[in-house]
């Protein structure tokens, strides 16, 4: 966060597992500036992994930092905004919130909380004068692909699921059709500003498209399409030696 002191941003500690620190830094924030005007919840990771092999601590800790941690957040900035009529929550999700990747399923499961919970929001807040908006990201050059891989090969990278994982690593880590951070953050700030936000922001061409294509396809059909893309096997040959389908 030091490149964001020397431009001078005010720097606070926070960690979304414990509710503490984020009641100490909303508590922080109003003491200086008596008011929020924009709550954007940012902070995400992904635990990718095989369902079958990702600990369970480590399916609640992705829940904890990716929903439970944002919904906090909300909870703690309502009443001042509510007071004052005016507010604006920015929710960051994906389109890993409409969509699946290999081995992502608590990440997926996460982002697709984030957005029911921020539609139901949206509209309990509408009588307060208080506008909740999505924004849905693809790729974006950050440190995230490679911290989802980690997790992956942790946890998946050896056993019945590295097949799935191998055919995936290609993909995932290429960052062809990728958008930059500062693209992404352009519409995020577009997203805080403008005098009447749209419900959701996909942040790319390529989120579009993919969007577009998940609307257009059949779950049968988009399963076929992604499962080339990221070289799943229809069949793997277990170590039982039988081969059953995927």
């Amino acid at each position: 966060m030091e490149d964001l002191a020397l431009l001078g941003a005010r720097v606070h500690y926070l960690d979304l597992t414990k509710p503490e620190t984020i009641e100490a830094l909303v508590r922080n924030v109003l003491a200086e500036g008596d008011r929020i005007d924009v709550l954007v919840n940012n902070a995400g990771y992904g635990f990718y992994g095989a369902v079958e092999d990702v600990p369970m601590a480590d399916a609640r800790k992705q829940m904890e930092v990716n929903v439970f941690g944002l919904a906090r957040a909300v909870q703690l900035v309502l009443p001042s905004m509510r007071r004052r009529g005016r507010g604006r929550i920015l929710n960051i999700s994906s389109i890993g919130g409409k969509i699946w990747s290999p081995l992502g399923a608590w990440y997926h499961a996460s982002k697709f909380a984030v957005e029911g919970f921020s539609d139901c929001l949206r509209n309990e807040l509408r009588p307060f004068g208080i506008s909740v908006v999505v924004i849905e990201p693809a790729g974006t050059v950050t440190e995230w692909t490679g911290v989802a891989l980690d997790n992956a090969r942790n946890v998946s990278g050896t056993g019945p699921y590295a097949t799935i994982l191998h055919g995936a690593e290609a993909m995932f880590a290429s960052e062809r059709g990728q958008q930059s951070a500062d693209d992404c953050a352009s519409v995020i700030v577009h997203a805080a500003t403008v005098a009447k936000p749209k419900a959701r922001y996909a942040t790319s061409p390529a989120a579009r498209v993919i969007l577009f294509v998940r609307w257009l396809l059949s779950d049968r059909a988009f399963d076929e399409l992604l499962g080339r893309l990221f070289k799943i096997p229809k069949y793997h040959r277990g170590f039982d030696g039988e081969s059953t389908p995927h």
